[in-house]
């Protein structure tokens, strides 16, 4: 394991749905056998979780304006609840209010009880309103919780409770003794990166062998022992894991020709045959 996002799932609707849709027409053109099949029960998994999420209050589904990405995405997974039986709503996260006693409120005042949002929880937390997350009484996905997860300082953490355990990576903090031997390559993250930002991979000699820009150079850092992913012709690729209630239920592929897997990676539909 890498890592493990459990917060902001920005490659869900290519997972769930547009790699279905083109397992199902590439079978029908002859492209792939007819009989191939696919690791994918994301769909069916979210409309029956979110069946037994039930309540008589509205489901509010948000994110940033001017994210047309996160917008489908956020759409997606409100047309899985609607599919589940819940009544649904959609609001920009500049739209949201705080009412009377500190309620969060939609346009019209009604008070949001349960809410998913595409926006990132240390967002939230920094925040001028970030204090009053303390005291909120509304139900959010992800959890707040989610938080201690979707933070890459859960690598080091893992490898301590359990070193050399073959699912992880040597990991450690920035500060501590390094877990790897001296002369081994390793890679440098920071705790709140995205999408490979301010990602860099050093060989045993400390020089920099790729890096990728953006805005989290400010962060913690974490260090882990660098794992070269697999080749194949000129794209390396990486797998991703989805776990919708507590069970594993599909995965998404993406590929890219550098070592670093980025927001401009390619993702691969994928299918089984035989």
């Amino acid at each position: 394991m890498l890592e493990y996002n459990a917060d902001t799932p920005t490659s869900l609707y290519e997972s769930a749905y547009f790699q279905w849709l083109w397992l199902e027409d590439a079978r029908c053109s002859g492209i792939i056998p007819r009989d191939a099949d696919q690791y994918n029960a994301i769909q069916e998994r979210l409309i029956s979780r979110f069946s037994e999420l039930y309540s008589r209050e509205p489901f509010y589904f948000c994110c940033c304006q001017d994210t047309d990405e996160d917008r489908s995405t956020v759409l997606y997974l409100q047309d899985c609840a609607e599919q589940a039986g819940q009544e649904s709503r959609f609001i920009y996260i500049e739209e949201l209010g705080l009412g009377v006693g500190g309620v969060l409120t939609d346009l019209d005042d009604n008070v949001i009880q349960r809410a998913f949002k595409l926006y990132p929880l240390e967002w939230m937390m920094r925040d001028d309103n970030g204090p009053l997350l303390r005291k909120r009484r509304e139900q959010w996905v992800e959890p707040l919780w989610k938080s201690i997860l979707s933070n890459k300082g859960l690598m080091p953490l893992l490898w301590r409770f359990f070193p050399g355990h073959p699912n992880l990576l040597a990991s450690w903090f920035d500060g501590e003794k390094p877990q790897i031997a001296a002369g081994e390559s390793y890679v440098r993250k920071p705790i709140y990166s995205r999408e490979g930002g301010n990602v860099t991979i050093f060989d045993g000699q400390n020089n920099v062998v790729d890096h990728a820009d953006g805005d989290y150079a400010d962060e913690p850092m974490i260090y882990q022992a660098f794992q070269p992913l697999p080749r194949f012709g000129d794209s390396y690729t990486l797998i991703g894991s989805w776990i919708v209630d507590d069970e594993a239920c599909g995965m998404g592929i993406r590929e890219d020709n550098t070592l670093l897997t980025k927001d401009t990676s390619r993702f691969v539909p994928h299918y089984i045959a035989g």
